[in-house]
């Protein structure tokens, strides 16, 4: 029971963590670029140090082999003076120089793959950086262009405009003519009337007209 209430839980905070990164995905795109750019900067310095200090242990070395270089020339010149004394002691700081060599270049060579590593690392950030700035614009462009058709799907969706005008056009279209309809009154009237069988069999020819018609002065006229 626990298990399954736990699950549940964990189920709705992770729809809810979505839908909160989905509302606000434009503003959590914009904070991990400043994050990676800060993240940049910090390599950058990084970068600029490690390579302050591989010049200088290359500025070391080449000092270190420079001495060794001009003690060696020295060293050489005593013995030929057959100073060999002077000749030992110039041997003793050659080697003591030529240690410290192999270790300066061992640490130059060292810090210059560290700093290939490095650089090649901030080349990257950075151009992921530029294309992360490039989505970020795209994004944004989708982001109004769904905001904005979702908007006028809801507007469309809930209008009652549409629904009002065509109920009226159907009202009006199917309203009955007025003028038909006082024809059809005057009919029912006329039927009405208690001297209606008369006229009608007056002007069928039975008996006498009650009044003067156009059709019995037509008669009239035809047999003259």
């Amino acid at each position: 029971m626990f298990s399954t209430l736990k699950t549940l839980i964990q189920g709705t905070n992770a729809r809810a963590e979505e839908r909160l990164r989905d509302v606000h995905a434009i503003e959590l795109i914009d904070q991990k670029i400043r994050e990676a750019e800060a993240g940049l900067k910090n390599a950058k310095f990084s970068l600029a140090s490690l390579i302050q200090k591989q010049r200088s242990e290359a500025a070391q070395l080449t000092r270190i082999e420079g001495q060794i270089t001009d003690l060696t020339d020295r060293a050489t010149a005593a013995l030929a003076d057959a100073r060999d004394d002077l000749a030992a002691q110039a041997a003793e700081a050659i080697a003591s120089l030529e240690n410290e060599a192999t270790l300066r270049r061992q640490t130059v060579e060292r810090l210059d793959a560290r700093v290939l590593q490095l650089q090649n690392a901030v080349e990257r950030a950075s151009r992921r950086i530029l294309d992360l700035k490039q989505g970020a614009i795209a994004a944004r462009a989708v982001r109004r262009e769904q905001v904005a058709q979702k908007g006028l799907s809801r507007h469309i969706a809930h209008d009652s405009a549409f629904d009002d005008a065509e109920a009226l056009i159907e009202q009006v279209l199917g309203a009955e003519d007025p003028f038909e309809q006082a024809q059809i009154l005057d009919e029912i009237d006329s039927g009405l009337k208690p001297d209606s069988a008369l006229s009608k069999l007056a002007d069928a020819g039975y008996g006498a007209a009650q009044k003067v018609t156009g059709s019995a002065v037509l008669a009239r006229l035809k047999t003259a």
